[in-house]
């Protein structure tokens, strides 16, 4: 699970997409940004290949809920 998640945008104009991201995920932090595509780029290290797939959505399903919704 996902813990102590935080975004903010990336850009002063707010009216363009693009977001900072991060997060803890089994005790390790992750930084992201989240572009408008949907696309997320880790910076520094990204969750191991059998975690990334499960970490994505529920970055997904967060970014949906706090920006989107």
């Amino acid at each position: 699970m996902i813990q102590h998640f935080s975004y903010k945008p990336l850009y002063e104009n707010t009216q363009l997409p693009g977001w900072a991201l991060s997060f803890f995920y089994k005790q390790k932090r992750y930084q992201a940004e989240y572009k408008k595509d949907g696309g997320i780029r880790y910076i520094g290290e990204a969750p191991s290949p059998e975690d990334l797939a499960h970490v994505e959505k529920m970055i997904h399903e967060l970014m949906l809920f706090h920006v989107y919704d």
